[in-house]
């Protein structure tokens, strides 16, 4: 397997790259992150065209990428900046269904997606879920030839904001059941449907979202009635991808910071790098995050695989990548001392969104057991 970059890939990396540091300092950051709409309409519209979403779809469906390695170049970059633009919800998990099982029509959607023209949303956690992928207690029930939708929505990520919403909904079965699943792609506006926005701990925007009788014509369908949860694993799976490689971004970001205030900050007449306990946690935090990310790469290489091997290298990514996270958090603000944990310095903010990081699709125990379950499968 080859990990060195394409040319297309390093080109984006580098454009990215350029773009955040010229745009998007950590005062852009923090005054996008305060906005009522917790993102910028002009940044947004300039990473579309920088071809930052479509390097999250397939040249088939209007983009110029949508593979694993594709994704974490993009969300790598976005790390570092600790970026608060909706890419994870609209280009990662919105757009990638749509790309995975959408109709044509839905499908057509994408070149909307890709301009930065349509928001997207992904309304899958529910109140009582927890990490379960399969607990879903929204229902939908057939209505003519439509479908009324009855249920809540927990933690749903830009969700006030997006144009339109993916809900997944039981049609059948018991709550906890992979089978009898359904998704459907709604208007922000359908009647019955209501949210409540939020900002998140680490920057964000959140909503719960409400469905009280919400009815929807049977072009709302997403694949096949009953048959939705791989497409749900799938999309919650390049999610964990996008969200370990923003992780090592920050982790990156956060590691250079404490090396560059151990260079400069003096104690006893000397800069506190000098001292020797303090060079080995460094030591243990770069060796921790190359691990990390060589699980990261690993992942990326295996998303065409099949279920067992590709959710097995997903759930050891993450499972590293939150322990790790937590590591750096930690060892960075205690290697600062008392500025570590200052309002208007970067680093508390990176440790927010990496601790946020490891609780989106599951925490490092959640994902240590589903490592094994699915390492036994295959």
């Amino acid at each position: 397997m080859d990990f060195n970059l394409s040319d297309d890939r390093r080109m984006l990396k580098e454009s990215l790259s350029r773009f955040l540091q010229d745009r998007y300092d950590f005062g852009t950051r923090n005054r996008i992150a305060a906005s009522d709409e917790g993102y910028d309409k002009e940044i947004w519209a300039q990473m579309a065209e920088l071809g930052l979403i479509g390097a999250m779809l397939p040249e088939e469906l209007g983009g110029f990428g949508g593979q694993g390695f594709d994704i974490i170049t993009v969300m790598e970059e976005l790390g570092r900046a600790i970026v608060v633009e909706p890419v994870l919800p609209t280009a990662v998990l919105g757009a990638g269904i749509l790309a995975d099982a959408g109709s044509d029509a839905q499908k057509a959607l994408l070149e909307d997606v890709i301009a930065g023209n349509l928001l997207l949303a992904f309304a899958h956690g529910e109140p009582e879920s927890r990490y379960s992928q399969s607990d879903v207690r929204c229902r939908a029930e057939k209505s003519g030839d439509g479908w009324v939708l009855n249920g809540r929505k927990a933690v749903v990520l830009n969700g006030d904001t997006a144009d339109k919403l993916i809900v997944s909904a039981r049609i059948s079965g018991a709550d906890e059941d992979e089978t009898g699943l359904a998704l459907f792609l709604i208007d922000a506006g359908t009647p019955g449907l209501t949210r409540r926005g939020y900002a998140t701990v680490d920057g964000g925007r959140a909503a719960e979202v409400m469905l009280e009788n919400a009815a929807v014509a049977s072009s709302a369908e997403i694949g096949t009635p009953g048959a939705a949860f791989p497409v749900i694993e799938r999309a919650i799976g390049r999610g964990i991808l996008a969200v370990c490689a923003e992780a090592l971004g920050a982790m990156e970001a956060a590691r250079d910071m404490t090396l560059e205030f151990l260079r400069s900050r003096k104690q006893f007449g000397v800069p506190l790098g000098k001292f020797q306990a303090l060079q080995h946690r460094m030591v243990e935090m770069c060796l921790e995050i190359e691990q990390a990310r060589s699980a990261t790469i690993l992942a990326a290489g295996r998303m065409g695989e099949d279920r067992a091997v590709r959710e097995a290298a997903l759930s050891a990514a993450k499972n590293l990548v939150g322990r790790t996270a937590r590591l750096v958090s930690e060892d960075s603000i205690q290697l600062h001392g008392g500025i570590g944990m200052t309002w208007e310095y970067a680093l508390p903010h990176f440790a927010k969104r990496l601790t946020m990081i490891d609780h989106l699709f599951g925490d490092a125990d959640e994902h240590l057991e589903r490592f094994i379950a699915f390492s036994q499968a295959s």
